[in-house]
């Protein structure tokens, strides 16, 4: 695992600053410490840092083609590259290291543009070619990996595995996006292809970039998109018997290392299930790591240990006192972005913990988006039914009345809460699965922007994210529509982005065998009622791991990789809370209303409502302009 960066001359041959493209490589050290290295010749400078997984002796970069014309820098790994060796030598193309960048250079000889679409992996690449004066930038399919770009005003290309890169050439404007903050404020995170900052953005996954010398830098091209056909006429026991088969796959090519590896282990479905096909092809025992927390209504330890003795595992775990919020600044530095999930502490921890025994470890990230896990996916379908069974016309009006009359219950159990399901009730598909997914819902960011914020956003909402993505999802099943929607948004934003910074914080790479695309594709073919059955998420999973786990690892609630923020807001960050939030940097933007602010805080510290999550990202907003403004002007 490694980070990429570089600059590009789009309208010549300008001398490249060589100490400008070091300070970008440099500024992403943490990815790659094991070596460095840069290449540069008029108009063009790439950037590397590596961390030695594969071909530890022969895969520095960047690298090149035979004759030198052709250079790569690349991040992550591509697990088929054995397999594409012996096919791009039959074509006449001499390998000279046994490292899976060797085949990028190769590929891209061969088959151009199409290159992208031969690989197996988790990737981000920059390739230049001389003899064609193009710069060629990938990312894949489900953006496991990151890459930033930006275009200057001088008609100068950037781009980095981060944002902090892009940062450290120095020409990048600091003005931020108002578009961005609305998407972050609502989905805690900024959607792709969108950057915090105006000049810069993220290469969507499963597209490609091209920038040719003298020629205006087009628009990313998509290469790959999942489709949810639900027809693959299967039955549940070829189901159950081709999943194993599948998953045995997808995790021996993820076994490939010639360093110390892992897993995971959180006592949840998919780590569990990942750890017990790991051990069934691994000779040696598998090393596993988990999190306990001191606070039992979050910990899942002896769930973990469950497994971690029936595979007799070698397992490691850390204790993670309750109240571990000391990262709040070295997180908002890792993200450059401002980004809400406050599970990115336990997280954090986890992979701190895993590279102190391993460099590489495998996850079950991806299984609830693919499997159909989450419980929300439960309650949006059951929505559906009821909105199925009225029109809108009938819906919007009736149940929007209710939802607005009828008062707000956080305190009682969900079925209780009827004001949330009126809400839902009177809204379209997209529009109800937004409204369940949003940090701050829609009528708690009319109250805390101010007028001139509004102004700014001249009506932009964060709902077009969902919008532009639901058009193309190509199905109206109620499953599948939002798990498609999770595949381009949640996924990539929230979870990849998580889990990328804080294992790349520790130079640690991290293996998603549930994000395998042949597996992705397969399982968008099954029929929504082999993901989710008499209300059961994971069904398929499930059930197919019968043999493997014990019924309670698999039947339990689900209980996610949360932190106490409601006690922590009212006990011991209380006064951070209120220095933060009711004065500095917030403030003096002047895009907050400020007299909101004040009452969410009075609130939540009073008791009278559970305003945990609205403070978390306020306060990691905060934490983003004091730690990565501070750079320079806001712009605000």
């Amino acid at each position: 695992m490694c980070g990429i960066t570089g600059i590009f001359d789009t309208r010549g041959r300008r001398e490249i600053d060589r100490s400008a493209l070091t300070r970008m490589n440099e500024a992403q050290h943490h990815r790659g410490p094991d070596e460095g290295g840069v290449h540069v010749e008029p108009g063009v400078g790439l950037g590397h840092r590596r961390l030695s997984i594969i071909d530890l002796s022969t895969g520095q970069q960047p690298l090149y083609n035979e004759d030198g014309s052709v250079c790569v820098v690349f991040n992550g790994e591509i697990y088929n590259y054995q397999e594409l060796i012996p096919e791009l030598q039959s074509l006449g193309h001499v390998f000279h290291t046994r490292s899976d960048t060797e085949v990028i250079v190769h590929a891209w000889e061969a088959w151009g543009e199409e290159c992208a679409k031969r690989f197996r992996g988790m990737f981000a690449f920059a390739l230049w070619d001389r003899n064609r004066e193009t710069l060629f930038l990938a990312r894949d399919r489900l953006g496991v990996k990151p890459l930033y770009y930006a275009l200057l005003d001088d008609g100068t290309l950037l781009f980095g595995s981060e944002l902090k890169s892009l940062l450290a050439h120095g020409g990048l404007s600091r003005e931020i996006d108002p578009f961005a903050v609305e998407e972050y404020f609502a989905l805690g995170y900024v959607a792709e292809p969108r950057a915090i900052f105006k000049q810069a953005r993220k290469l969507p996954p499963a597209c490609t970039l091209v920038a040719r010398r003298g020629e205006t830098v087009g628009e990313p091209r998509e290469y790959w998109d999942v489709r949810f056909s639900l027809n693959n006429p299967i039955s549940d026991a070829e189901a159950f018997e081709e999943l194993t088969a599948r998953l045995n796959e997808s995790i021996r090519l993820r076994l490939m290392s010639e360093v110390p590896l892992g897993a995971f282990l959180s006592g949840g479905v998919d780590s569990s299930a990942v750890v017990a096909l790991m051990a069934g092809l691994s000779a040696e025992p598998v090393n596993t790591c988990s999190i306990a927390f001191s606070d039992p209504a979050y910990n899942e330890a002896e769930f973990a240990r469950t497994v971690a003795e029936r595979y007799k595992t070698n397992h490691y775990v850390d204790q993670v006192e309750s109240d571990d919020f000391d990262l709040i600044d070295t997180l908002a530095r890792l993200y450059d972005e401002p980004y809400a999930d406050s599970s990115a502490i336990p997280t954090y921890r986890v992979c701190q913990l895993a590279r102190k025994h391993v460099t590489v470890a495998l996850s079950g990230d991806g299984g609830d988006e693919n499997f159909g896990g989450y419980r929300r996916y439960k309650l949006h379908t059951m929505e559906e039914k009821m909105r199925s069974a009225l029109p809108l016309g009938v819906r919007r009006p009736l149940f929007g009345v209710l939802g607005r009359l009828y008062p707000k219950a956080d305190w009682a159990p969900r079925v209780f809460r009827a004001k949330t399901t009126f809400e839902s009730l009177a809204r379209t598909s997209v529009e109800a699965y937004f409204h369940s997914m949003s940090q701050l819902r829609q009528p708690m960011r009319d109250q805390l922007y101010s007028d001139r914020f509004k102004a700014l956003l001249g009506g932009y909402s964060a709902l077009d994210v969902f919008h532009r993505h639901a058009v193309r999802a190509g199905t109206d099943d109620p499953l599948g529509l939002i798990q498609y929607i999770d595949l381009h948004t949640y996924l990539v934003g929230d979870i990849n982005t998580k889990v990328d910074r804080a294992s790349m914080a520790h130079s640690l790479e991290v293996r998603e065998p549930l994000m395998d695309h042949p597996l992705v594709e397969w399982l968008a073919s099954l029929p929504s009622a082999l993901k989710m059955r008499h209300g059961e998420g994971k069904y398929l999973l499930k059930k197919t791991m019968e043999p493997y786990l014990p019924h309670d690892i698999m039947y339990r609630p689900k209980m996610g990789f949360s932190v106490p923020l409601a006690r922590w807001f009212r006990g011991p960050l209380r006064q951070r809370v209120r220095d933060s939030l009711l004065g500095g940097r917030l403030a003096e933007s002047g895009w907050f209303n400020q007299e909101t602010i004040a009452q969410i805080v009075e609130q939540h510290e009073s008791g009278v409502r559970d305003h945990s999550t609205p403070l978390w990202t306020l306060l990691m907003y905060d934490a983003f302009l004091r730690n990565v403004m501070d750079g320079g002007a806001t712009n605000h």
